[in-house]
């Protein structure tokens, strides 16, 4: 079911729940090896001022349906941004970390940061899938043709996404895990051969998978809780001190933890 999926990552906090609906929907057994969820985006903001919705973007690459710009989206290393005016819907299809290689059997970093047209990986009318998609009278519906797309075209599996998902899935939920150098000890690899599997299998280093997990830690946690101690969460999370974990999420994310704050109490 749509809903159950809690997005993370996400910039805006509560002011972007009232500007536009966000969807996530689990993918049919067969797909999941290669796809985390689908997402559909829709907004009415006519009579209103245009949106900026912002958010941190995982390791993955997207299959993005939108009107007249359907395509593929590498990993992106930055913030990302939409402006969102008038009213519309995009459609998102989300692959695992990894799991869109074998669809492109190119070294996928090389579309890190950067987009390509549907028809470069797959053999398929990209406009044609676009409005049979974007035309469909429910979020059900779409995911159905997603599927039904996305079925025809399942490669075989392939070892190295498996080793992947254990990979990601470790960084997310072991906080000790705070340099690459323990994450190629964990899974007795070297350090050399943990970084070509990531540049060719997820698009980025996965130095920057776990500053960008934690970075997501951070924008939760100040989410949550209005008091947080900064030197003791740059410790937690593997940052030298206070200093470079301000200097980090402020690289990303524009402004300084404590602006970043003010900022999401005023539009909430």
């Amino acid at each position: 079911m749509a809903g159950e999926i809690k997005p993370i990552g996400l910039l805006n906090g509560k002011s972007g729940t009232a500007k536009f609906n966000l969807t996530l929907h689990p993918p049919a057994e067969h797909l999941a090896y290669f796809v985390e969820h689908y997402w559909i985006v829709q907004w009415d903001l006519r009579g209103e001022e245009p949106f900026f919705s912002e958010n941190l973007p995982h390791p993955s690459v997207h299959l993005v349906f939108e009107k007249n710009n359907t395509r593929i989206v590498g990993v992106v290393t930055g913030k990302f941004g939409y402006l969102l005016e008038d009213r519309g819907a995009v459609f998102g299809i989300k692959f695992r970390p990894g799991a869109f290689y074998p669809f492109a059997r190119i070294p996928v970093s090389r579309i890190t940061d950067k987009s390509a047209k549907l028809e470069q990986f797959f053999e398929a009318d990209g406009q044609e899938l676009e409005n049979k998609i974007l035309s469909q009278p429910s979020p059900e519906l779409m995911v159905k043709l997603a599927e039904s797309f996305l079925s025809e075209k399942v490669p075989e599996r392939d070892p190295a996404v498996e080793l992947i998902g254990r990979i990601h899935q470790t960084i997310i939920s072991d906080r000790e895990l705070k340099r690459v150098e323990a994450v190629a000890a964990r899974f007795q690899m070297t350090l050399r051969s943990l970084q070509r599997l990531f540049n060719q299998y997820v698009g980025v280093s996965p130095k920057w998978v776990i500053q960008r997990y934690r970075l997501h830690e951070i924008a939760e946690r100040m989410a949550e809780e209005e008091n947080l101690n900064w030197s003791e969460l740059a410790a937690e999370l593997g940052y030298h001190d206070q200093t470079h974990l301000i200097k980090a999420f402020k690289s990303i994310i524009g402004m300084a933890p404590e602006q970043y704050f003010q900022r999401k109490r005023q539009m909430t």
